[in-house]
């Protein structure tokens, strides 16, 4: 991406900068980038952990700005060698409006690539999601594919439908002329189901155990398995992606790669007490499931209950039907497609990854509700 003996040359843009992947991303940059002269990090909110990158010896530059409008992203992007498009709105739960996920992912995401085009910024490297393949509705599993295994993609969640169309966006921008007359090189990660410090959802989990006296309630079979994956070393695939994309410009532009590592293949909840047994947490009757036919009636209830509150308060339960969907589908990848193209190996073991994310759950143990 550059010549070996410019060093501190490049100009890296952080989208989402400050968010749960976000941050780790920036961080591994800091670490494993050498050429890094410049890292701008580009958030709606600024995270107070910025202020102490600013005395290293790589400028780390702070932005406030919002990727829906686009004059805000063409500032930010003006001057980078390469984006890396984190920023979006993970929102399965109902917490957001169809019209604002659409906002954040697929127009801020066209924002991010006319501010290239514009700007002449070459190489572009978007956080897509595995939800952009599935699990789908009809519960169809998804056993150990690769990006190349047929599976019948249905969206209708807003998320899942704005990261689709997101990641087409990308992809089909890769090759557009940008200011300048070089190409721009786009390619999308979608990564499995990320875990690891910082993530919300585990410590929603985690809390809502607490407040059922140290109990959780197992209600999908151990039979359905997921993939999981470290934050570390989604951070990694990125970092690596993006040094590797010049060089490999004709074989890794316009291509999309799942995201995982050796994390072990369990159930949602399985996996999630791998981390949270060891902090008190325990599953309650793990032979004996809550039956199907309620969890379904439930989540139902819930979305009724979510459309009839929406106009006077906030009501975003964990269960849903389409996060039911989603647990009570096996889906599971199993793909050497990123360590062909750029080399990539997981930088954290699984025993290291697991440690970590205790360490991460034991530490946030006192700001329970």
């Amino acid at each position: 991406m550059a010549d070996s003996a410019e060093t501190r040359k490049l100009v890296y843009l952080v989208t989402g900068g400050c968010g749960f992947l976000g941050e780790h991303v920036v961080r591994m940059l800091l670490q494993r980038e050498p050429r890094l002269y410049e890292l701008r990090v580009f958030d709606l909110h600024l995270g107070p952990w910025l202020e102490e990158l600013k005395t290293g010896p790589v400028q780390v530059t702070a932005i406030q700005g919002d990727v829906t409008q686009a004059h805000e992203v063409a500032a930010a992007v003006a001057g980078a060698h390469v984006v890396i498009h984190t920023a979006g709105l993970v929102d399965v739960f109902g917490r957001a409006s169809p019209e604002t996920i659409y906002e954040v992912n697929v127009q801020g995401t066209k924002n991010v690539i006319e501010a290239c085009v514009q700007t002449g910024t070459r190489f572009l490297v978007y956080t897509s999601s595995m939800e952009v393949v599935g699990p789908n509705i009809k519960g169809h599993p998804f056993y150990r594919g690769n990006e190349d295994t047929p599976y019948e993609a249905i969206h209708r969640h807003p998320y899942p439908c704005s990261k689709a169309q997101a990641e087409r966006l990308v992809l089909e921008a890769n090759g557009r002329k940008v200011h300048g007359g070089l190409s721009l090189v786009t390619c999308a990660l979608r990564p499995t189901g990320i875990y690891g410090e910082g993530h919300q959802i585990m410590r929603d989990f985690y809390h809502q155990g607490l407040r059922l006296g140290g109990r959780l309630f197992r209600a999908i079979p151990a039979s359905v398995e997921h993939s999981r994956v470290y934050v570390g070393n989604v951070a990694w695939m990125h970092v690596l992606v993006a040094q590797e994309l010049e060089q490999r410009a004709a074989l890794m532009g316009g291509q999309v790669y799942f995201c995982y590592d050796e994390s072990p293949y369990k159930s949602y909840e399985d996996f999630n007490m791998e981390f949270l047994g060891p902090c008190g947490l325990r599953l309650v009757d793990t032979r004996l499931l809550v039956p199907y036919w309620l969890l379904m009636l439930l989540a139902t209830l819930n979305a009724l209950l979510q459309w009839l509150l929406r106009p006077l308060l906030l009501y975003a339960p964990l269960l849903n039907p389409y996060t039911l969907a989603v647990a009570n589908t096996t889906f599971t990848v199993s793909t050497d497609k990123a360590q062909r193209h750029f080399g990539y190996k997981p930088l954290f073991s699984w025993e290291d990854s697991r440690t970590r994310t205790i360490r991460w759950v034991q530490a946030v143990e006192g700001s329970a509700p």
